[in-house]
């Protein structure tokens, strides 16, 4: 599990939608998995339950949750995405976009949507 692998749910608007606008940056150096589809299968030691309460990014060499993980696969979209990741990872605006992100985690598994208007 070397390469980057960035695992994501599909059935999620919101996630498919962020995913379908960086797959030309990420896909070149980062495999994309879609978490939601019947054939997947969870990396040993994680269940897909818990994949579905969080999105998970493993860099190549650990695995990432939550709002990590969208910092480290944004870091290698590149662009506003990396200044973005670069500004969330400063303390204080890090604590507060992690408890934002668990906020809105909480939110999307208690009522099993994250739909984006258009």
């Amino acid at each position: 599990m070397n390469q980057p692998t960035l695992y994501y749910d599909g059935s999620c608007g919101m996630c498919r939608r962020e995913i379908e606008h960086l797959r030309p940056r990420l896909q070149p150096h980062v495999r994309l998995v879609d978490i939601s589809t019947p054939a997947f299968e969870p990396p040993d030691g994680y269940t897909l339950g818990a994949m579905m309460e969080r999105l998970h990014f493993h860099d190549g060499a650990r695995m990432r949750i939550g709002l990590p993980a969208s910092l480290g696969y944004w870091r290698i979209a590149g662009g506003g995405f990396r200044w973005l990741a670069a500004a969330l990872s400063l303390p204080g605006l890090f604590q507060c976009g992690n408890w934002a992100y668990d906020r809105w985690a909480a939110w999307r598994m208690r009522h099993q949507r994250c739909e984006v208007p258009r």
